[in-house]
């Protein structure tokens, strides 16, 4: 039944599933649809999932990339992707969106039952370290585990990398278990990581490998 409501929602401009194209990637799991953000609205509906206070106690986001009222984040997050609730999205918003060639792997997510924006995933394709978040409502739910999960999938078996890395501050207890429920194993790195906005916290590292490694297109 799930994938009925793919099927139809595609037709009105979602992306589907396993229909890769050069800098635009699509995964699902049970219960999210990830993909290459095509307007500005998923791009900033992804970044609003992750603005609250409670997230950046952990991401330390530059602050030219965080949304601080919360009023705009939920306006944001209510919207479905492309207008498929059937309201019109401002024009600023439906402009298309391009990553550039040299930007970290970004997917916004959204939860499949609803078509709700749930979060994001950004992988550094030169490093191989990656991120996630998920929106306040998302919480709490174990769609960090899926969310992190499909960072393997992409990092393995769209961006070919053989190895891929995710750290954690200690005392992160729910990305470390969601962490672990996706398959990643201990890790050694650098004690100590600088956050983008400068702040300067402890680390713990995790990790997971492939053998067969390889692009999607």
């Amino acid at each position: 039944m799930v994938w009925s409501l793919i099927r139809r929602r595609t037709a009105s401009g979602l992306p589907r599933p396993g229909r890769c194209g050069p800098g635009q990637h699509v995964l699902a799991t049970e219960r999210l649809l990830l993909f290459t953000p095509r307007t500005r609205l998923d791009v900033a509906a992804g970044l609003a999932a992750s603005a609250d206070t409670e997230a950046q106690r952990w991401l330390g986001t530059q602050a030219d990339e965080v949304l601080p009222d919360p009023d705009t984040r939920r306006a944001l997050l209510a919207w479905r992707p492309a207008g498929d609730d059937g309201r019109r999205i401002p024009r600023v918003l439906a402009e298309p969106y391009t990553p550039g060639p040299d930007d970290p792997l970004f997917l916004v997510c959204v939860r499949r039952s609803d078509l709700s924006y749930a979060g994001g995933l950004e992988l550094h394709h030169v490093t191989g370290e990656m991120g996630g978040w998920l929106a306040p409502d998302c919480r709490g739910r174990g769609l960090g585990a899926e969310l992190f999960r499909a960072g393997v999938e992409l990092a393995h078996t769209h961006a070919g990398l053989v190895t891929v890395r995710a750290g954690a501050e200690p005392g992160n207890t729910a990305s470390r278990r969601a962490l672990a429920r996706a398959g990643f194993a201990p890790d050694r790195g650098p004690a100590r990581h600088t956050l983008p906005d400068g702040r300067v916290v402890d680390a713990v590292w995790h990790r997971h490998d492939s053998t067969a490694a390889r692009r999607c297109h």
